[in-house]
């Protein structure tokens, strides 16, 4: 495996010089300073490698090409941002990267409610309570008819936080969830929101479906032409927000994707913490199954609490929690070996999120993307690698000794 780190470019507080002394080889990055739809220079994306590579350190993910809302809504527009976005990988490939993450969530990236949920040993989680975002939708943000998607007790959860939150809370979830997490490129009012969910008005799973696929048919076959593989993350959280489709959530999601285009171009970025955060996911089997498309891999694990519910989640260690990163870990080692005796590239993956542990908490810091939890995490997973590897590599040698006896 690649092992890879974030970095959101200049402004990252965690610098270049600290990733090279964290184990990581290679960097995922953007350049988030451009806007969405707007073509790649390459005298951009190449002052970018070069910086990354003066720093000792190798740009291989681009994490992510954002896709414009004309192209998920199906607008009239969304030919020239296709268009737009093909010339992207075209410069990227000139460039010598060599994946690009990208996802298709309407409107909202990734969604937390709290960004510092304080664990037992003092460390800081991100989580995500469903009582605390519908009581958002419902309240604050004041989206017409929002109670209909709800089940009856969720409306109820919601109240109830609501009604017992003081100021200070419902304006700190207010700029949680409209201030956008790191990675997202677009930040909202309540009334810019409101209004862009309404340009969504009529489009159901089966034509958010429908316009992905429009996508995927343009995008993948130059994908193919400049050797670039294309890997989707699933929704974050798994399920429906805000009356919106989500169609990258579950196995069954998946397993369309890849067969709607099937092409190595047409693969996954494998976010086990993502898939992880809905219970009937199975994780490991899901992570053997599409192993041969996985290009990229996000690996940390979550967890419920006492008295969660089904859609409630914090964001555990790396290698804890209530996903099963060992197993996880597993299955694409083995999809590596296979690779191997087939010529195919290296899995990237990095450590996704971290508690802000230690000095974390005194310095500035992105919500899930400290440095010395990260690090932790890194080193966990490494730790994990390794002793898959020797156990996988035991086997391997122990079937060969059977196989010539």
């Amino acid at each position: 495996m690649k092992h890879s780190w974030r970095w959101f470019g200049p402004s990252d507080p965690v610098t270049l010089a600290e990733i090279r002394q964290t184990g990581a080889t290679d960097i995922v990055s953007a350049l988030h300073h451009l806007p969405n739809g707007e073509v790649w220079p390459v005298e951009e994306i190449a002052a970018r490698r070069s910086e990354i590579e003066a720093a000792g350190l190798t740009w291989s993910v681009v994490e992510s090409v954002p896709i414009h809302e004309e192209i998920k809504r199906g607008g009239p527009l969304r030919d020239k941002y296709i268009d737009a976005y093909t010339q992207t990988l075209r410069n990227l490939a000139e460039c010598h990267l060599q994946v690009v993450c990208y996802n298709f969530l309407p409107i909202l990236d990734w969604v937390r409610t709290d960004l510092g949920f304080e664990l037992t040993d003092g460390s800081w989680a991100l989580r995500y309570t469903h009582a605390e975002f519908v009581a958002f939708d419902i309240f604050i943000l004041q989206r017409p008819d929002a109670e209909k998607d709800y089940a009856a007790d969720d409306v109820a959860s919601a109240r109830e936080f609501f009604a017992n939150a003081d100021e200070g809370r419902v304006a700190e979830l207010e700029r949680t969830i409209l201030g956008g997490l790191p990675g997202s490129e677009e930040t909202y009012s309540l009334e810019s929101l409101r209004d862009t969910i309404e340009t969504y008005k009529g489009i159901d799973d089966s034509i958010y479906r429908q316009n992905l696929s429009y996508f995927l048919h343009r995008v993948v076959p130059v994908a193919e032409q400049v050797d670039i593989r294309l890997g989707m993350h699933a929704d974050d959280p798994p399920w429906p927000l805000l009356g919106l489709p989500r169609i990258v959530s579950s196995r069954d999601d998946i397993a369309w994707l890849l067969a709607e285009v099937p092409s190595p171009a047409n693969g996954l970025t494998f976010c086990a913490g993502s898939i992880g955060e809905r219970l009937d996911n199975d994780v490991v089997a899901m992570a053997r199954e599409f192993a041969d498309r996985v290009h990229f891999a996000h690996l940390r694990s979550t967890s419920r609490w006492e008295g969660s519910g089904p859609y409630d989640f914090y964001e555990a260690d790396h290698i804890s929690g209530g996903t099963d990163i060992v197993g996880v870990v597993r299955e694409l080692v083995a999809e590596e070996y296979q690779r191997e005796s087939r010529g195919g590239s290296e899995i990237f993956v990095r450590p996704d999120h971290g508690h802000q542990i230690l000095d974390d908490k005194g310095r500035v810091t992105r919500p899930g993307y400290p440095l010395i939890g990260r690090l932790k995490g890194l080193s966990e997973l490494r730790g994990v690698e390794a002793g898959v590897r020797a156990m996988l590599g035991t086997r391997s040698d122990e079937s060969s000794r059977a196989a010539s006896a």
